[in-house]
Parts: structure tokens; sequence; C-alpha cells
């Protein structure tokens, strides 16, 4: 073997091994490994759908064409994988002797698919084809896996969004939900929905970052998500503690933190942009005017509401200010339906990144602390 043809060997198999482990970091790494190829894969099927989603006017027709995308992407990971192993031992193949370069891409799509049409007398290029039939064998394993687990996850999501629309309507709204649990007299007895959602969001941060596709995933009908539910319970969680007066569940705070804790881990892996630290007086997407007529509007169904709606306000915008930029930003990325508070917000067109960008995390309060005593920081009231 020549100094070039040992190059092209070395090219091949970097190929062939890179495409390997990117199926890899998808389908069995437990978590949200950022895979250049896949990134390239859904960055650019993303582009072809938002285009095409773009000349659809109604919304129905721009979610109909919108929930084929995550599915076709889904399909062609495996031909991309199959497509790079080929063209990576193609060239291993060509640099041993098997020529010319078209014999070498038939003889490595025999042996991928195992077909066996093609056939070599050389050792060693023996050995290589059936290391390239193993991994065809490997890829199709994968898959076989792969795809009931997202489907399985997407299920179980789906359940509790579905469940939302008999406590909340559809689209579900935070004052639905409490005007529904006065009139059922449920307002001092919520912590079991409360606990119930708080699993559901683990289980959300678990599965959305283990597969980063389910966020693209959409329910079965048009004017449902699951980031326009996140939202509406969030908010309904954050309005019982700061603007109704019947005595709240310690469950409702664990809820939120359990919420705003996914929504900021899943955004981290599309680069979406917030404050891991936020200051109570920050900025929120939510106006005071929006926030007063929830407020009469809850006042004139009967539910009991504190009297300084000021503070009410103050309170309810401290609580939003932990996961008001992430949930905009998600109800953007995923063209998410018409939700109260996520999805009528303005925000900027966020693309899946190419490239990794490290995950922020919150200063310890500890550290934040000693910053502060030596000057070299503010220290931020939460």
């Amino acid at each position: 073997m020549s100094v070039s043809e040992g190059f092209v060997f070395a090219i091949g198999a970097l190929i062939a091994i890179g495409t390997l482990m990117a199926a890899v970091q998808t389908v069995v790494v437990p978590r949200a490994e950022r895979s250049l190829l896949m990134r390239f894969l859904y960055s650019g099927m993303g582009l072809l759908f938002s285009a095409l989603a773009r000349r659809r006017k109604p919304y129905e027709a721009r979610d109909a064409l919108l929930a084929l995308y995550a599915p076709t992407t889904l399909m062609m990971l495996p031909l991309v994988w199959a497509s790079g192993v080929t063209y990576g031992f193609s060239l291993m193949f060509w640099s041993l002797n098997v020529r010319p370069y078209q014999a070498a891409l038939v003889l490595s799509g025999s042996s991928l698919t195992t077909l066996g049409f093609r056939e070599t007398q050389d050792l060693f290029s023996l050995l290589l084809a059936v290391c390239e039939a193993l991994i065809g064998l490997g890829i199709v394993a994968l898959l076989i896996s792969y795809l009931p687990t997202m489907y399985s996850a997407f299920s179980a999501r789906e359940v509790a969004v579905g469940r939302l629309e008999i406590r909340a309507g559809t689209p579900p709204t935070p004052e639905a939900m409490i005007v529904l649990a006065h009139e059922n007299g449920a307002l001092e007895s919520a912590g079991e929905a409360w606990t119930e959602w708080e699993h559901w969001f683990v289980q959300l941060e678990e599965t959305h970052q283990t597969y980063p596709a389910l966020a693209y995933f959409r329910s079965v009908r048009p004017d449902r998500s699951w980031v326009t539910a996140a939202g509406a319970v969030l908010d309904a969680a954050a309005i019982m503690l700061s603007t109704v007066a019947v005595p709240h569940s310690p469950s409702a705070p664990f809820m939120i933190r359990a919420g705003y804790v996914a929504l900021r881990n899943i955004a981290d892996f599309f680069a979406i942009d917030y404050d891991p630290d936020p200051d109570p007086t920050a900025p929120i997407t939510v106006r005071r005017h929006e926030f007063h007529e929830t407020y009469e509007t809850l006042q004139r169904a009967g539910v009991p509401v504190v009297a300084d709606r000021e503070q009410a306000w103050r309170d309810y915008a401290g609580w939003r200010v932990n996961y008001d930029t992430c949930l905009v930003g998600l109800a953007s990325i995923t063209s998410a339906p018409p939700g109260k508070w996520s999805s009528d917000r303005p925000s900027p067109y966020h693309r899946l990144p190419l490239f990794h960008r490290p995950l922020r995390r919150p200063m310890p309060p500890v550290l934040r602390e000693i910053m502060r005593r030596r000057g070299l920081g503010q220290e931020r009231r939460r």
C-alpha cells in the first residue's frame, strides 16, 4: 500500500468511524450529544420545511406540513448513516486495490446490506467486508430499538397534554384552569395536580434531552402542543401562588422549579439564550395590563383573589421570569399553535446550532455570596 493509498484508507476509516459515532450518540448515549452530522441534517431539513410552510397561510395547513418534518428527518437518519459508512468503506476498499472506484463502491454497498452480490478474494478486503456487514446489521438494530423508544416517550408526553384539555380548555389558558378548579371546589386541593405535572416535567427533561428530535414531534391535533401546555400549567401555578387567596399547596413551587429546570435544559440544546439567574424584577414578555385582565377575569368568576393587584403582579413576574425566555423561545422553534403567553409572544427565530456550545449553569449561591462580599459581582435576589 502506497503512502497515498494509506492516506485514502485513513480518510475512509475516519468517515466510517465518525458516522458510526454519530449514530451511537444519537441513539445509544442517554444525553443530548451534539452530533454534527445530525445537526446538519436537522438544520437542512428545517430550512426546507420552513420555506415550504411559509407558503401556506392557514395555520392548519402549515401544521399538517410541519407535522411531517420530524418523522421524515428521523427516517432519513439511517439512510445518512448507511451512506456515510458505505462511502467510508468504499475508500478503504479502493486503497486495498479494489479498482476502479465504482467496483469499490459496489462492494461496499453489497457488504453493508449483506446482499453478497459482489465478492473479493483478498484477505484484508474480506475482513473489511465482514466488518462492514456487522455495522450494517448494527444500524438496523439501532433503528429497530430507536423508533419504539421515541414513540413511547411521545405517547407519554401527549397523554398529559390531552388530559389538560379537560382542566384548562383548548388552547389551554391559566385562568381557565383556575376557574374550572374553583367551580369544582378543587382550588385548595390542587397539590395532586401539581405533583403530577412535576413528574411530567422531570420525564420531559429526560426524554427531550436524550432524544431532542421529540421537541419537533407535533401533537395529534393542530391546536395542541407540549410547549403551550407547559406554559399554561406553569402560569396557572404562578398565578395561584401570587394572586389567588387560598392556602397554597407546597407542591406548586416545586412544580414550577421542575418546569423551568426542564425548559432550560431543553433550551440549552437549541442554543436559546436566557439568564440562568434572573433578577425577580427583570422584564418578562407578559405585560402588566395583560395580567390585570386575567386578574379581573378571575375576580368576575368568583375566584378569591388578593386585594393588592400590584403586589400580585410583582409576585407573578418574579415566578414567570424563571421560565419566560425559554418558554417563548421553544414555542418559536417548534412553531407551536396559538397559546396564551407562550406562542403569541414575539421571539427571534432560532435555528439548531451546528457546533458545540457549552451549557450554562447558574453560579452556586455560596460562590455568588463570596464574590459579592469581595466586590466582584452583584448578588441577585431569588
